[in-house]
């Protein structure tokens, strides 16, 4: 008993410093409410009784001295300023070089806390700081040096990470000032260096260029070297790969000093010169470019880092359009790819090391646009984050003309990843050497932790919006502060003087020495070519599609791969009404050939993998399918564990990675549109949980599906799965939007389909796995189905799937037969040839007058196989196009100019549908079946009706 009671301090050693006030605290509510206490803790008190200095038979603190019970309350009151100093201290640092002189740290005074000097002195300094250097001698030497630490030009938030682990890890590197890195007077002159390039070559451009964009760096020169230290820091301990995303402010300075691209090329951009045969010789900058190309301050490019003749890494910086920040998701899906191994059966082997992800943002659009909140999100879910990554707001206090208070309703640009307990630390851009702690700081948490950090990189912009505007029109005061404000190289270079480590010729030649660069590689540059005249051509292979491609199975390979869809572990207990459903569905085939739409995906699934493609899919229900069709992952209904038949089959040498999304269209979309743009060779499909959910993701399909392969170069073969189809569940369960796919279609630039069978989506999905790698690639825009998933008029046989490819157009079976006899033919699409058919089948009239044409894929148009089909029939008179989408949506607007183009002389071209709408499609179901059979008796009426022209 004795010696339990001479060691009742030793547990609480570990809380002394930042963690003891929170212990106080939570020992207070134990006594209260004792089943509201972290279990770890309360299992202490329980054990171990009070913290000792709520305890007065407690003698001993660790190694301090005893503390009398009647200093209880001064202490207390000590500890609750030290953590307040912690969690307060940024709002009175000096983190924005444009405000001057130290605020008066008013929820800082010691009389608002009881306190004197004199207590403070008498307060052990472990209590107060764990880590205090050992000058700090007592309590008040702890609160000076605290309050020092955490109101200079470094600020700091983490009381917001609950993880203990992590926030006294954190709270140790900054209080022991381990973040401060030894920095050689090497290291001081090569950042001076940096600075006057970053600098220069803005000033260059600003007197050579006059009135041109380029959307300057200047006011956060330092972004430069802090992305140099975190690309030297990770280069040095591991990671392959670095990605970084970025709008255009200073992507231009990131370019030339980070990705090396050459000056001569920027110059020769600015100057409308050619300027491709400026390209490294030795390769090791990757510029790429589309046949439209994109502005300068738009584009990407990858840089290979050597070591002698070895690769160390590759440095990417993605191209991105102006919007912002929606190149964010589009670098984690980079990243993620990087750090797959998919050559091996079931999910790919991650490894964070490979990889890790920088993302700049804007002081405005990190809190103002949505897609950042959508990506943060990601960053602990298992099939989308990527080990941590870390983040820079290229904080310049302003958003075009808005200033934050317009702007934002927090009062940190960075508060946004408050929510997702993501480390913050604002930095003033003007102080060079904590910069570079803070790169050190968030590239050790990410290396230890796996998980995001935020540098707030405060700054200002020394220039209007886009060198043209005038900033002193809407910001006068600020402007007036900043034009006589010296440039942070001009500071450094003072503070280096100051110091001893350079002098003012070695300033004076080492700005002298840059001109000079510059200069010289202007003069490479050609001349501009005022009547030149550039051909803007796609690539051959482009131009010719993609060609037909024998896409079948031999029927003993699917009998096999039917076999093992439906074989589980001995003790894996599948739903029974589930299993029921699936043994039927393989019954079906293994006895009829009968393969329905799922079993049809799951074929080409498995039979792409014993190809050796890897598969990525991903949406908001994919692995069950939003309609409850797939079921690729099943669930044992006792232990809730999970199987995949698909990862545990014979001869599959590839990864199959099948996720479920978290409700997110535009982050998880650019995710997996970068994953595919980073490992082409992978089959990587989005599914829209319904299609008309695309809207949300309609920035990553406008700016980055449909054009970057015309803008960058940047090839892509991702799948989007868009479920389509008018059943009568209203305006926004009906439409993928089928027009706006097409309004984009041109140049080859993705196929658009609207498949009606099995057989037609397994050869359609095969067709697309076979061309990843050819230069034929491009994505796959599919209009999914719903009620066609259980329908048999979409069940295909065994044939279909062990003969042939895919069909470009399907003859409605048992029509068209009579070829002098049709006078009519009907071409339509996706689900309504499913009602139309059957229509046709339960008629007792002669339709020999009638053919029934379905159009599969839609974009590219097959001309050529649609002309040969309508010469085909000597009087034909009409050709109608059948849609159950309102006449301005759907198909029509794109189908009817080709239409009119093969219909033979003298056949008129006719549109059957829904009239103009603004809406998609009814919300009454009643409304609806009213409509539908409207439709379909028009298109089987050979008569036409006489009301049938209707408002449009």
């Amino acid at each position: 008993m004795g010696n339990e009671t001479s060691n009742r301090g030793e547990p609480w050693k570990g809380f002394l410093g930042p963690n003891y006030g929170y212990v106080l605290e939570q020992y207070e509510l134990y006594e209260e409410k004792s089943d509201l206490v972290d279990p770890e803790l309360k299992e202490l008190f329980d054990y171990w009784g009070a913290p000792p200095l709520l305890d007065s038979s407690y003698a001993e603190a660790g190694d301090t001295q005893p503390v009398p019970a009647a200093n209880t309350a001064k202490i207390a009151a000590a500890i609750k300023l030290a953590e307040n100093i912690r969690a307060y201290g940024h709002l009175y640092a000096s983190i924005k070089p444009l405000e001057s002189g130290k605020k008066d740290p008013v929820l800082l005074h010691l009389e608002d806390y009881g306190l004197s000097k004199e207590d403070l002195k008498a307060v052990p300094v472990e209590i107060l700081c764990a880590n205090a250097p050992a000058h700090v001698k007592d309590g008040l030497a702890a609160i000076e040096y605290l309050t020092d630490v955490y109101t200079k030009t470094m600020a700091f938030e983490f009381h917001h990470v609950h993880n203990m682990e992590e926030n006294k890890w954190l709270t140790e590197m900054v209080e022991s000032g381990a973040i401060f890195q030894p920095l050689s007077d090497e290291k001081r002159i090569s950042v001076l260096k940096r600075l006057t390039e970053v600098e220069g070559f803005e000033q260059f451009l600003h007197r050579t260029f006059v009135g041109q964009k380029r959307f300057s760096i200047e006011g956060v020169d330092m972004l430069i070297p802090l992305i140099d230290e975190l690309v030297a820091r990770s280069v040095e301990k591991s990671p392959k790969t670095v990605n970084i995303g970025m709008a255009h402010r200073g992507r231009l300075n990131v370019l030339a000093h980070v990705l090396g691209k050459p000056y001569e090329m920027i110059f020769a951009e600015f100057q409308h010169s050619p300027n491709k045969e400026l390209v490294p010789s030795e390769g090791s900058i990757g510029i790429n470019y589309g046949w439209t190309g994109d502005v300068k301050y738009h584009l990407g490019a990858d840089k290979q880092i050597k070591a002698e003749n070895t690769v160390r890494a590759r440095l990417t910086l993605a191209s991105n359009p102006s919007h912002l920040e929606f190149v964010n998701p589009v670098v984690e899906g980079f990243t993620r790819a990087a750090q797959d191994d998919r050559q091996t059966n079931g999910y790919p082997k991650q490894d964070i090391t490979k990889s890790f992800a920088i993302l700049i943002h804007g002081d405005a659009a990190f809190p103002g646009e949505g897609i950042v909140q959508e990506t943060l999100n990601l960053n602990q879910l298992s099939g989308y984050q990527t080990g941590g990554t870390i983040h820079i707001i290229a904080n310049n206090m302003i958003g075009f003309t808005t200033e934050s208070v317009d702007s934002r309703s927090t009062k940190y640009a960075s508060d946004l990843a408050k929510g997702f307990e993501i480390p913050i630390v604002h930095v003033n851009a003007d102080d060079p050497e904590a910069c570079l702690a803070a790169a050190y700081f968030a590239y050790e948490y990410r290396r230890r932790f796996n998980k995001d950090f935020l540098i707030d990189l405060i700054g200002y912009r020394r220039f209007g919006h886009n060198e043209m505007d005038e900033p002193f029109v809407t910001q006068p005061k600020m402007y007036e502060i900043i034009t006589k404000r010296p440039t942070v190289r001009a500071l450094y270079a003072e503070q280096l003087e100051k110091a001893q480590v350079v002098t003012k010729e070695q300033v004076n030649e080492i700005s002298e020495q840059l001109q000079k660069k510059l200069q010289t590689a202007y003069d490479k540059v050609p001349l501009k070519a005022e009547k030149r005249h550039q051909i803007m051509e796609m690539p051959k292979a482009v131009f010719n599609g993609i060609p037909t491609l024998d896409t079948s199975v031999p029927k003993e390979e699917l009998l096999e791969i039917n076999r093992e869809l439906v074989t589980y572990p001995e003790d894996f207990k599948v739903f029974p009404k589930l299993d029921r459903i699936l043994s039927k569905r393989a019954k079906a085939f293994e006895e009829n050939g009968k393969v329905d739409w799922s079993l049809g995906e799951a074929f080409a699934f498995a039979s792409i993998l014993r190809d050796g493609t890897p598969i990525r899919i991903t949406g908001q229900d994919s692995e069950r399918g939003t309609f409850a069709h797939r079921h690729l992952v099943l669930h044992d209904y006792e232990t809730g564990d999970v199987y995949s038949p698909l990862h545990t089959m014979k001869n599959v040498s590839a990864s199959f990675d099948i996720r479920n999304s978290p409700l997110s269209e535009g982050s998880v979309l650019g995710f997996d549109y970068g994953y595919n743009v980073f490992a082409p060779e992978t089959l990587v499909i989005w599914e829209a949980q319904f299609g008309d959910f695309a809207n949300a993701g309609q920035v990553i399909i406008d700016q980055f599906i449909s054009a970057g392969r015309a803008k960058w170069g940047q090839k892509s073969g991702m799948v989007l799965l868009l479920p389509h189809g008018h059943e009568g569940q209203g305006p926004e369960h009906s439409s993928a939007r089928l027009e706006r796919f097409l309004q984009l279609a041109a140049e080859n630039n993705w196929t658009v389909a609207n498949v009606t069978s099995a057989a037609q989506y397994f050869h359609l999905l095969r067709r697309q796995a076979a061309v990843l790698k050819k230069e034929e690639v491009r994505p796959l825009v599919v209009m999914a189905p719903k009620s066609l998933l259980r329908s048999a008029f979409s069940v295909s046989n065994m044939e279909e799937f062990t003969n042939g490819s895919f069909r470009l157009v399907v003859e409605q079976p048992n029509l068209g037969e009579k070829t002098e006899e049709v006078e009519r033919i009907v071409l339509c699409s996706g689900k309504i040839s499913g009602d139309l058919t059957d229509r046709i089948q339960k008629s007792d009239k002669s339709l020999d007058w009638l053919h029934v044409l379905r159009l599969e894929q839609i974009y590219p148009f097959p001309r050529r196989v649609v002309a040969d089909l309508f010469a085909k029939y000597p009087n034909l008179k009409e050709i109608a196009w059948m849609q159950e989408e309102p006449e301005n949506m759907g198909a029509w607007n794109y189908v009817e100019s080709k239409l009119r183009e093969v219909a033979p002389e003298g056949v008129s071209v006719d549109y059957i549908g829904r009239r103009r709408r603004s809406s998609p499609a009814e919300g009454d179901p009643i409304t609806h079946r009213q409509e539908q059979e409207r439709i379909l008796q028009e298109a089987l009426t050979k008569t036409q009706i006489a009301n049938d022209v209707v408002t449009r």
